[in-house]
């Protein structure tokens, strides 16, 4: 019985949310379920592969001031602040987060 109170309660609550205007146009969400989560990486852009398309590498962030630590193998990301009919511009060496929606690695840093 609780669970359908839980359940109807987060309905309520995502009715409003969708229907309220919102102010913080800046502002992002996510709402996931439950045992999922958002999964992020801290990356290291090692070139460029076509038009928005980087090779990537994964770093581990330590201690302040000492340097990422390059881990794994190289992988692609598209740069979403980038155009995807012109060749992309961002500098090899830029530390990005990337994220993976559905099927692609995405990162959002302008040139």
């Amino acid at each position: 019985m609780n669970d359908d109170r839980y359940n109807t309660n987060t309905q309520q609550v995502l009715e409003q949310l969708s229907r309220a205007p919102s102010d913080r146009a800046g502002d992002t969400t996510m709402v996931t379920s439950p045992g999922a989560g958002t999964i992020a990486w801290s990356v290291k852009v090692k070139s460029n592969f076509s038009y928005n398309l980087y090779n990537v590498i994964t770093v581990v962030i330590s201690d302040a001031g000492t340097e990422p630590v390059e881990i794994g193998q190289q992988t692609q990301a598209f740069n979403m602040a980038e155009s995807f009919s012109q060749q992309g511009t961002l500098t090899v060496g830029t530390y990005v987060v990337m994220f993976r929606v559905g099927n692609r690695n995405v990162f959002y840093a302008p040139a």
